[in-house]
């Protein structure tokens, strides 16, 4: 029988049809094709990029701009937000608009053209985390951004439109609807129960071992209780932390470690599999937080949002996420 779920984040309600349930290798997932050609993410091409914002390099002899890089950071060549300018609030009426201001940068994941985020080494993609931390507190010091979406797509039906292997940032002059539904949520649980939602869904978890991918001492991935689509996992620290950008270093090799290994628990399932991962941290120009924890969400592309997801916002998934678990920790 069909089963409803509910967030218990959001309140946001999933149905889990199990009449449609599917095995992972009934999820065919074709290799995007390889069109080759000229890449301006590689090595020796960085004159066709902006100037870089930052980057981490192996020698130090090189210089901005050249190669000797390990991750590089620059402004995306087509932003959905441009930098330059003032915001300009205004009302039209009832309607409300401001100038689409906003920092949209590009975080090159290693200089090998063919690497694959999931296959870094763990102290090479530690590095790029590390560049997400130092975009976050460089991009806090512009007061008119108030928070910062980090986020990566993986494979074409995913939407990244280059091959090279990418993530993203965007600043944004407002707090997006997500983000404030989940401080709600979980500030409501919080004047509740005195305790963070998030903290105590690792506790249940690791508890119930239902839903446990893998863990280290640090983090723990998990299948969440209602998952938007098959194979949906969460990356979340251990230890209470509601700011990413606020981890020390060390931290972020721990998270490295569990990070690759999921994504190849996940391509080991489903090889070839689109997917998007999104960080949820907390706004910049707000303090520590008591209720919220610092995330990040791997969506795969394995189902379609058509007209009753739409009209409803209700997702369908087939795949129970226990049976999804159950996959991903028997996959390697």
């Amino acid at each position: 029988m069909p089963e409803l779920r509910k967030d218990p984040v959001l309140g946001r309600w999933i149905i889990i049809s199990r009449e449609r349930s599917k095995r992972p290798t009934d999820f065919l997932v074709e290799k995007a094709e390889v069109t080759g050609g000229f890449c301006p993410l590689c090595p020796g091409n960085e004159s066709t990029t902006p100037p870089e914002v930052f980057a981490f390099r192996d020698n130090k002899m090189s210089g901005m701009d050249t190669p000797g890089w390990q991750v590089r950071v620059v402004p995306n060549k087509y932003p959905a937000l441009v930098i330059e300018g003032d915001l300009d609030k205004e009302g039209v009426g009832l309607y409300d608009k401001m100038n689409g201001i906003g920092a949209h940068e590009v975080i090159v994941e290693s200089p090998n053209h063919d690497e694959d985020f999931a296959y870094l080494k763990s102290e090479d993609m530690a590095l790029v985390f590390m560049a997400f931390k130092s975009r976050l507190n460089d991009l806090l010091m512009d007061k008119r951004f108030q928070y910062v979406m980090i986020f990566k797509n993986h494979g074409r039906a995913a939407g990244a439109s280059l091959e090279h292997s990418h993530s993203q940032l965007v600043a944004l002059p407002i707090l997006p609807r997500m983000i404030v539904s989940e401080l709600e949520g979980s500030l409501s649980y919080f004047n509740y129960k005195e305790r963070c939602i998030f903290c105590d869904i690792i506790r249940q978890e690791i508890k119930q071992k239902e839903r446990v991918v893998c863990q280290n001492d640090d983090f723990i991935t998990i299948t969440p209780f209602a998952p938007r689509t098959p194979f949906e996992m969460w990356i979340l620290p251990k230890k209470h932390s509601s700011s990413f950008r606020r981890d020390d270093d060390a931290s972020m090799y721990s998270l490295a470690k569990l990070f690759g290994e999921s994504l190849r628990r996940l391509d080991s399932c489903i090889p070839n599999v689109p997917y998007n991962f999104v960080l949820h941290t907390q706004p910049l120009r707000l303090d520590y937080m008591e209720h919220f924890h610092w995330h990040f969400e791997i969506v795969p592309k394995l189902t379609s949002i058509a007209g009753f997801e739409w009209g409803s916002g209700f997702y369908i998934n087939p795949m129970p996420p226990e049976e999804a678990a159950l996959f991903l920790r028997e996959s390697l």
